[in-house]
């Protein structure tokens, strides 16, 4: 495992807005800025996704989107069981859970710049399971919130129950599953002559931008390094854990299942072994109030992603190469 193949651009952007931030440097980040990026980023692997998909094979896109859904509905009920093994209280778990199997679009963007670093060719179903797992983790953090809180009085339950339709219509029209779906089609429709149009757009600029939102992310995980203290030991273990635990799961998936080579392997254990940190924390905010916020956000953002992008991708890489003897 070469630990200088983390030497890229977009990871040492990252690295420096880790370092800013713990130096306590005047270095801000337009907050509309990042958003932006955002935005840029999803369509532009949603574009390229499409435009993959209308050269795939129907087959092996259904399997796709069927492993998708196992990691997304699985993974959260895994993680649930450590976390009350762990003496978390249920509605905590609850919460912390459903950010455990989404997915991280900013990992998930690192993995396929370490990849593109070492020319290394993918396979593009990943892309699609991207866009399918923001979802089913959020249904399955309001569900089992629902089980935790047992029997309580009749008006709150009904008040809950009331709202639970919208919040389930929120997991499926989140803002990043309706760029990244929606691109796809864009991709899947348009003429290559026309795509030709907005390539060096959303193609020749794309690293750069990623770049910049890894610099944004760097200092948004540092903030969270103070945030240690008020997890506990316990949930730190479980922030690095958990990310082997789905890591492993998507390793498995990805060579066993989907038959993917090197690089789709290790796009679909970064998959597995990433945690949300934009799409779930606002649902689980609404959802489940009980929660503290300090717990999901300080572990996906402050404790996985650093993980993942240091010491999982490399790690995950390693392994893929091993189970397909690349």
């Amino acid at each position: 495992m070469d630990l200088s193949n983390l030497l890229i651009p977009a990871v040492l952007f990252f690295a420096l807005g880790f370092l800013a931030q713990a130096v306590k440097s005047d270095l801000k980040f337009p907050p509309d800025l990042a958003k932006a990026l955002s935005i840029y980023l999803l369509i532009g692997i949603g574009l390229k996704g499409g435009i993959e998909l209308a050269h795939a094979d129907l087959g092996e896109a259904t399997q796709a989107v069927a492993a998708a859904l196992v990691l997304g509905l699985g993974l959260p009920i895994v993680a649930y069981v450590i976390l009350l093994a762990g003496r978390i209280d249920k509605l905590n778990a609850s919460a912390i859970a459903a950010h455990y199997g989404s997915v991280s679009a900013g990992t998930f963007l690192t993995a396929i710049a370490y990849l593109s670093a070492q020319q290394i060719e993918y396979e593009t179903y990943p892309l699609i399971m991207l866009a399918i797992m923001e979802s089913p983790a959020i249904i399955i953090g309001l569900l089992l919130a629902r089980f935790s809180r047992g029997s309580q009085a009749h008006d709150a339950e009904n008040a809950r129950e009331n709202h639970m339709g919208e919040l389930l219509r929120d997991a499926f029209t989140n803002g990043s599953v309706m760029l990244l779906f929606g691109a796809m089609v864009v991709g899947l429709a348009v003429k290559p002559s026309s795509l030709d149009t907005i390539t060096p757009f959303f193609g020749t600029l794309f690293m750069g931008a990623l770049s910049l939102f890894l610099l944004e992310m760097g200092m948004e995980a540092s903030k969270r390094i103070g945030e240690f203290k008020r997890v506990g030991g316990f949930l730190v273990v479980f922030g690095i854990l958990m990310p082997l635990i789905g890591g492993a799961a998507g390793l498995l998936v990805g060579h066993y299942w989907l038959g993917f080579g090197e690089g789709g392997v290790l796009l679909v254990a970064v998959l597995g072994a990433s945690a949300s940190y934009i799409a779930v924390p606002p649902a689980m905010r609404l959802a489940i109030p009980e929660a503290n916020p300090s717990y999901y956000l300080t572990l996906s953002l402050g404790v996985t992603f650093p993980f993942n992008v240091i010491v999982g991708i490399p790690l995950y890489h390693y392994l893929a190469a091993r189970l397909t003897g690349a």
